[in-house]
């Protein structure tokens, strides 16, 4: 009886195991795909985007709905490449019904290495993504080098007053 409880303890640990691969390779096909349509400047990267979602850029100042991004984005979809973006790192949850996911991600990008994290919910057999932040990586041997140039950049002209 031990051997058969041990059994089905193991089983339903592997079938977890497997739906929580399954949920991580549908993640990452999405996000790899939201990527690729920035590096082939393709409009529908938007529509991976839920409506009433957010995008945080590396800029204090670049905090957008979904629709303002496209907007401000526009130029930069005129081209053959937005940005690139590219995986190297991806780690993802869920919530305990799948209905809403998060990650995080290190990603090789024309800025350096990258960090983000991301959350989506779930939209039919796909999802769309609520809130996306960008960060630049930067290396704490360099953080205060770095801390300095924001500082020094931002007591010029106001910059701290930021309208955003």
């Amino acid at each position: 009886m031990k051997s058969l409880l041990l059994t089905c303890c193991l089983l339903f640990c592997s079938l977890a195991a497997q739906a929580d691969a399954g949920l991580k390779r549908k993640v990452d096909a999405f996000v790899d795909r939201w990527h690729d349509d920035a590096a082939h400047a393709r409009p529908v990267y938007f529509d991976k985007i839920a409506k009433d979602g957010i995008y945080i850029g590396t800029d204090k100042t670049e905090r957008w709905r979904r629709d303002e991004f496209k907007a401000w984005a526009q130029p930069y979809f005129k081209g053959k490449s937005a940005w690139a973006f590219k995986a190297i790192k991806r780690h993802v949850y869920s919530s305990g019904d799948g209905s809403m996911v998060w990650f995080d991600e290190l990603l090789d990008t024309q800025m350096g290495v990258c960090q983000a994290s991301g959350i989506m919910r779930r939209k039919g057999d796909s999802f769309e993504i609520v809130h996306y932040q960008l960060s630049m990586a930067v290396p704490n041997e360099v953080g205060g080098q770095v801390t300095k140039l924001i500082k020094d950049f931002e007591a010029r002209d106001g910059w701290k007053t930021s309208k955003r």
